[in-house]
């Protein structure tokens, strides 16, 4: 699915949200759909768990 697409049904969720359960729901919502996404980016393997954790790394 394209990136477009994805995005387009992410705005329409949480605009349905917005408009039929107020902000507490968009924000849920907004919520939810981030977990979700950091969930499948580690499913496909984009992303490691220690990532997540781990400090930057400043180097001067």
């Amino acid at each position: 699915m394209q990136m477009a697409v994805v995005g387009l049904a992410a705005g329409m969720a949480l605009g349905f949200a917005a408009y039929f359960g107020g902000f507490g729901a968009f924000l849920l919502v907004a919520a939810l759909g981030a977990v979700g996404f950091v969930a499948g980016r580690f499913l496909d393997g984009d992303l490691e768990f220690g990532e997540l954790f781990r400090g930057r790394d400043r180097r001067r």
